[in-house]
C-alpha cells in the first residue's frame, strides 16, 4: 500500500452531507457526476467512512475501459465477498441458485442451480431476479459502482432494473464522467421512482480557497502565499487530482513564505500542470529503473494487474517470456499471472521491490484482489504517452506472451496489444473470438462494440472486413444496440467489396435492425426489400425476408401485397429442410389471418407444433400465440386471446423466449383498458414502459392505453403526447392498428375540445391510411368517431361512404369488435340523418358534445339512431368493452332524449355510472350535466367511510385537475361545471390539504 497520506476533502461539505443523507435512507439511487480527477471516488469513501455505525455491507465494484467478455461483472465483483452475511441457502429465494456459476465463491452457501435456459434473454432476466433477490437478503447494503461511463450495456440494463424496484434497503451509488453525452448515465430507460431517493451530486472544480487549501493540506503549510495559489489555480483548473499531482511533484524543501515569488517560480517549473504528463514525468524520474518499469508496465497494462504479471511486462531481463498457466480472472482486470518462480539470484525480489517502491511513492496504487495500477486514468495515460514507441510495442508483446498463458485468456485484452503492438493477425484472430465468445455468453452488446472498433480502424486489412460485416450484423440483429451499427452497416453496404449474397444478408440484417430495435420501419422496409433482391441464391434466408415484409401491420403496402407476400414465403420454405424456418412462417401465416378477422384463422392456429421436441421450432410457436394475442385482442376476440397468452407464456417459459413475452405483457395492457380492467392500468403500463424505452416498438401499446386513459380523464395534453408516441408521429412507419386506435382517441379529443375541422380532418387522413391498407377490421376504434366528425364538420356524403365502405369491409370477418363498431357508426349516422342540423352546439352520435336535443326535434332518424345505438351497446357489453358500451349507451340516451322518451334519463344515468366505475371522469361528468339540465338529481359516486377531512369525489377529480396545472376555466370546461363551482371547490381543497398554493396540491392517490 502507498505510504504517501491521503490528501484531505476539501470544499465538498454540502455534497457528502447529500450523499450520506441518501445512503442512510434507502432505497436510494445516488450519481456522482464530474469530470475526470474531480474527486467523485474521493467524495464516495469519505461518505462510506462517515456512515453511521451499523450492520451495513458495502458492497464495491468497479467498470473498466477494457473489459472482456464476462456480462456485469463489476456487480458481481462487488457481491464475492458478501458470504459472511447470507442466511442458509434454503431460506434464500430459490431463484438466486442461477448466480451459482456466476459466483463460484459462493456456490456452497447458494440454493441449488435451477434447469437453464435456451434463450440467453430469458437467463438473464433470471439472472437479473438473482441479483436482486440476493442484494434483499443481504440488506442493508451500499452498492458502489464506480466509472459507469465504462459501464457496458449489460450493466447498465442491470442496474436500471435493480433502480427500477430497488430492494427496501438497498443505496445504490455509481460514480461517472458525462464528457459532453447527452443524455443519463444509466441511459434513457432509467426513470425515477416516486417510492426511491433520487440524487445527483455534480461535483465542480475547486475555487481559489478550496485550492488553496488542498495544497495547504498536502504541503503541511499554511504560510502559501495568494500568488501561489492563485497560479497553482489557473494551472491546475481547480481539479483535485491535478492539484494533487502537481504538488506531490514540486521540491520537497520549498521558499518559505518570505519569498513568495520563488513559490511561483517552482510552480512554472513544475511544467504545465493542465497536462499532467510533466507532472508525472518528475514524479517517475525520482524512481528507481525497477519502479520506473514496474509504472511503466501498468500503464501498457492499462488494467490493475498482479505482481508478476507487471513484472513479466515491464521486462526484467531476467524474467522468462512465458509462464505457467494460473487461474482464470474475472473480466474487470487484468488475468493472474504465475510465474515459475524466480529466474535468478535476487531478479524477482529487485523487481517486487521496485513495485514497492511505486506503491510507496504513491505512482501506483492497489487495487482489490491483490492487483496494482494507477489510481486515475489520466495519470496512466500520461505515463504511457511518455513511453517510447518501440518500447511500448515490445511491452504490448510481452502482455500478449504472458496473457495467452492464463487458463482463459482474455481476448479483448489479446486484441488490444496485439492491435498496439502491430500484430495485424493476432488482432484480427483475437478480436473475432472475443465477439464470438461474447456473443456465445449473451453479452452482444460487447460482440458489437468489439466488431465495430475494427471495423472503425482504418488499418484494418479488406480482406477481413466482409466477414467481419456479416458478424457485425448478426449480432445486432438480436442485440440491442443499433445506431452505430446502422452507420457501419450503412458505410460497408456503399462499398463494392462483399459478394451478392453476403450483401444480401448484411442488408436484410440492417433493415431487421432499422425495422426493429431502430424502430424506424418506413427505412428498414426498403433495406428488406432491396436485400431480397440479392438473395436469389439463399431460399432460406429470402424466406425469412418475405415473410417478415408479409405482416400487414407494417408498412404503407396493401392487405394484396402483403398476401403475395406472404405466398412467396411459403412457397420457398416448402423446398427448404428447416423446421424452425417452416415454423417461423407458419406462424406469420396464422398472425396474418387473425389480424385480418380471417375465419380460417383458428384452423391455421390450430397447426402450430406447440408439442415438437425441438425448442427452436416452439420458441416460433411461442412467438406466434403472443401474436395471435395480440391480433384477437385487436378484433374483440377476448376469450381466445386469453388462451393464447396462457399458451404464450408457456412456450416462452419452456423456451426462454423472452422477448415476445414482453410483448405479450404489452399487448395485455391494451386487452386490461378494451376490457374495462381500468384499476391501476395506469401505472402498470407507465412501469412497463418505462423498461422499454429503448425499444419503442414494444411499447405502442402502452402509450396508446395511457393517451386513452388521459382523454377519458380530461388530461388533453398528456392525450396528445401519448397519442403521437404510439404512433402518430410517423403513421406509415408505426405499426398499424395502433396507429388507428391512436387516430381515433385523436379524433375523440378534438371533438370533446370542439376543434371540429381539426376532427374532421384527422379523420380523413386515418381513413386514407385504413381504405389503402384494405384491413377494415382494425377501424373499430376510428370508424364510429371518424363518421361523427364527417357528421359535425358538415361531410354527410363522406360519413355515409364510410359507413357503407366498412359494413362492406367487415363482411364474413370474424371480428366482433369491428361488427359492434359498425352498429355504432351507424347510429351516429342515423342521428345526423337528413334534417338534423348539425353544429357546435348540437351532439351527434357518441358522447363528443354537450348539447342535446328536445321532444319538438323528434324525426324517424333519431329512432333509427337509438336502436343502432342499443345494439351496439348490447355488443359492447358482451365482447365486453365496458367503455364503448358506456359511449354507445350515451348515443342512445342522447337519441331517446331528442325523441321526448322518458327512458333516457335511465340510460343516461346507466352511462354515467359505468364511465364513473371506470374511472372516466370527464365522460362521467358530461352525463351529469345533461341530466341535471333536465331535472334529474345524480349524486356523485362515494367511496368508503371518509374522515371530515377528506376529499370527496369531486373534490378529487378538481385536485388531481388543479395537480396537472389547469386553470379554474379550463377545470370547469372538463368538469361541465361552472368557475364560479370550481372556485369554491378548490378553496375546499386548499383548506382540507392545508395548503396555500395551488402549486402544493398532489395528485390524490
Amino acid at each position: 500500500m502507498s505510504i504517501v497520506p491521503p490528501p484531505p476533502l476539501v470544499g465538498r461539505a454540502t455534497e457528502l452531507r447529500a450523499l450520506i443523507d441518501a445512503v442512510t435512507r434507502p432505497p436510494a439511487v445516488v450519481l456522482v457526476e464530474g469530470e475526470a480527477g474531480i474527486g467523485k471516488t474521493r467524495l464516495v469513501r469519505a461518505a462510506l467512512d462517515r456512515l453511521p455505525s451499523g450492520d451495513r455491507a458495502v458492497l464495491l465494484g468497479y467498470c473498466h475501459q477494457i473489459r472482456e467478455p464476462f456480462p456485469y461483472g463489476p456487480v458481481f465483483e462487488a457481491l464475492r465477498d458478501i458470504r459472511g452475511r447470507l442466511p442458509a441457502a434454503h431460506r434464500l429465494n430459490p431463484v438466486t441458485g442461477a448466480l451459482r456459476a456466476h459466483l463460484p465463491e459462493l456456490a456452497g452457501a447458494l440454493p441449488p442451480s435451477p434447469q437453464p435456459l435456451d434463450d440467453p434473454r430469458a437467463e438473464r432476466h433470471r439472472v437479473f431476479r438473482a441479483i436482486r433477490a440476493l442484494l434483499a437478503a443481504v440488506g442493508p447494503a451500499v452498492l458502489v459502482v464506480e466509472d459507469l461511463h465504462w459501464a457496458d450495456d449489460g450493466t447498465l440494463d442491470l442496474l436500471r432494473f435493480l433502480t427500477g424496484q430497488p430492494p427496501q434497503g438497498l443505496a445504490v451509488v455509481a460514480t461517472c464522467r458525462r464528457d459532453g453525452v447527452a443524455g443519463p448515465p444509466l441511459g434513457r430507460a432509467y426513470r425515477h421512482q416516486p417510492d426511491t431517493a433520487n440524487v445527483v451530486v455534480r461535483l465542480a472544480p475547486l475555487d481559489a480557497s478550496g485550492v488553496a487549501s488542498l495544497a495547504g493540506a498536502l504541503l503541511e503549510r499554511s504560510d502559501l502565499s495568494a500568488g501561489f495559489v492563485t497560479r497553482l489555480h489557473e494551472r491546475t483548473a481547480g481539479i483535485p487530482f491535478v492539484v494533487e499531482e502537481l504538488v506531490r511533484s514540486l521540491p520537497a524543501s520549498l521558499p518559505g513564505a518570505d519569498d513568495p515569488d520563488a513559490l511561483d517560480r517552482a510552480v512554472d517549473r513544475a511544467g504545465v500542470p493542465l497536462l499532467l504528463r510533466e507532472a508525472m514525468a518528475e514524479r517517475m524520474a525520482g524512481l528507481s529503473p525497477e519502479a520506473a518499469r514496474a509504472v511503466r508496465a501498468a500503464a501498457v497494462l492499462r488494467l490493475p494487474a498482479g505482481e508478476q504479471l507487471i513484472n513479466v511486462v515491464g521486462g526484467d531481463p531476467a524474467a522468462p517470456s512465458h509462464a505457467a498457466p494460473s487461474h482464470a480472472a474475472p473480466s474487470h482486470a487484468a488475468p493472474d499471472y504465475a510465474g515459475p518462480g524466480p529466474a535468478g539470484p535476487g531478479s524477482a525480489g529487485l523487481e517486487s521491490a521496485g513495485l514497492a517502491e511505486a506503491l510507496r511513492a504513491g505512482v501506483l496504487h492497489e487495487h482489490p484482489g491483490g492487483r496494482y495500477g494507477f489510481r486515475h486514468a489520466l495519470a496512466q495515460q500520461a505515463v504511457y504517452a511518455a513511453i517510447p514507441g518501440p518500447e511500448r510495442r515490445s511491452a504490448h508483446v510481452r502482455a500478449m506472451a504472458a496473457l495467452a498463458t492464463t487458463d482463459a485468456p482474455p481476448l479483448v485484452q489479446l486484441a488490444f496489444h496485439a492491435r498496439q503492438a502491430g500484430d495485424t493477425d493476432c488482432w484480427v484472430r483475437h478480436g473475432t473470438a472475443a465477439a464470438q465468445q461474447a456473443a456465445a455468453l449473451g453479452d452482444t452488446a460487447l460482440a458489437v462494440e468489439v466488431v465495430e472498433g475494427m471495423l472503425d480502424d482504418p488499418d484494418l486489412p479488406a480482406r477481413d472486413r466482409g466477414p467481419l460485416v456479416l458478424m457485425l450484423s448478426r449480432f445486432a440483429a438480436t442485440g440491442l444496440s443499433h445506431q452505430r451499427v446502422v452507420r457501419l452497416l450503412r458505410q460497408v453496404l456503399r462499398g463494392d467489396f462483399l459478394s451478392r449474397d453476403v450483401r444480401g444478408e448484411v442488408r436484410l440484417n440492417l433493415g431487421v435492425v432499422l425495422s426493429n430495435q431502430a424502430g424506424d420501419a418506413a427505412a428498414g422496409r426498403p433495406e428488406i426489400m432491396a436485400a431480397l433482391a440479392e438473395l436469389n441464391d439463399r431460399p432460406t434466408l429470402a424466406a425469412r425476408g418475405w415473410a417478415s415484409m408479409a405482416m400487414p401491420e407494417w408498412g404503407a403496402e396493401s392487405l394484396a401485397e402483403h398476401a403475395e407476400w406472404m405466398a412467396r414465403a411459403e412457397a420457398l420454405v416448402a423446398t427448404a429442410d428447416n423446421p424452425e424456418l417452416s415454423a417461423a412462417v407458419l406462424a406469420n401465416r396464422a398472425s396474418f389471418e387473425m389480424t385480418t378477422g380471417s375465419p380460417g384463422a383458428f384452423d391455421v392456429a390450430a397447426r402450430l407444433p406447440a408439442e415438437d421436441p425441438r425448442a427452436g421450432v416452439r420458441r416460433e410457436v411461442a412467438r406466434a400465440y403472443c401474436n395471435l394475442h395480440d391480433s384477437a385482442t385487436t378484433v374483440g376476440l377476448y376469450a381466445a386471446a386469453e388462451r393464447f397468452a396462457r399458451e404464450g407464456r408457456r412456450l416462452a417459459l419452456e423456451t426462454g423466449a423472452q422477448y415476445p413475452a414482453f410483448l405479450l405483457d404489452a399487448s395485455a395492457i391494451r386487452r386490461e383498458w378494451l376490457t374495462g380492467r381500468w384499476d391501476g392500468l395506469r401505472d402498470r403500463a407507465a412501469s412497463l414502459g418505462e423498461s422499454a424505452t429503448e425499444t419503442p416498438l414494444i411499447a405502442v401499446d402502452l402509450w396508446l392505453v395511457l393517451g386513452l386513459l388521459a382523454l377519458a380523464t380530461g388530461e388533453w395534453e398528456e392525450a396528445v403526447r401519448q397519442f403521437h408516441r404510439a404512433g402518430l408521429d410517423a403513421p406509415e412507419a408505426r405499426n398499424a392498428p395502433v396507429v388507428t386506435a391512436a387516430a381515433g382517441g385523436l379524433v375523440d379529443l378534438h371533438l370533446a375540445r370542439g376543434a371540429v375541422d381539426e376532427a374532421a380532418a384527422e379523420a380523413e387522413r386515418a381513413v386514407a391510411r385504413l381504405r389503402r391498407k384494405g384491413v377494415w377490421v382494425w377501424g373499430a376504434s376510428l370508424v364510429p368517431s371518424a363518421v361523427v366528425a364527417f357528421a359535425r364538420a358538415g361531410h354527410m356524403g363522406a360519413a355515409a361512404e364510410l359507413v357503407d365502405e366498412y359494413a362492406a369491409g367487415i363482411a364474413g370477418r370474424v371480428a366482433p369488435a369491428a361488427h359492434a363498431a359498425l352498429d355504432a357508426a351507424r347510429g351516429a349516422l342515423a342521428a345526423a340523418g337528413p334534417g338534423h342540423a348539425v353544429g357546435p352546439d348540437h351532439a351527434v352520435g357518441l358522447g363528443h358534445a354537450a348539447g342535446h336535443g328536445h321532444a319538438d326535434a323528434a324525426r324517424p332518424g333519431l329512432a333509427d339512431a337509438a336502436a343502432f345505438f342499443a345494439r351496439a351497446r348490447e355488443a359492447y357489453a358482451a365482447l365486453p368493452q365496458p367503455y364503448a358500451a358506456a359511449r354507445s349507451a350515451e348515443g342512445e340516451a342522447r337519441s331517446r332524449l331528442a325523441l321526448g322518451d322518458g327512458a333516457a334519463a335511465v340510460v343516461y344515468r346507466e352511462a354515467a355510472e359505468q364511465y364513473g366505475r371506470l374511472g372516466a371522469t370527464h365522460d362521467a361528468a358530461r352525463c351529469r350535466r345533461v341530466l341535471r339540465d333536465i331535472g334529474v338529481d345524480v349524486p356523485l359516486p362515494r367511496g368508503g367511510r371518509r374522515g371530515a377531512g377528506a376529499l370527496s369525489q369531486r373534490e378529487r377529480e378538481v385536485a388531481r385537475l388543479v395537480a396537472l396545472g389547469r386553470t379554474n376555466r379550463e377545470i370547469a370546461d372538463v368538469l361541465f361545471l361552472s368557475t364560479r363551482t370550481v372556485e369554491t371547490h378548490v378553496a375546499t381543497v386548499l383548506r382540507k390539504l392545508g395548503v396555500r398554493s395551488r402549486t402544493q396540491i398532489a395528485p390524490p392517490a
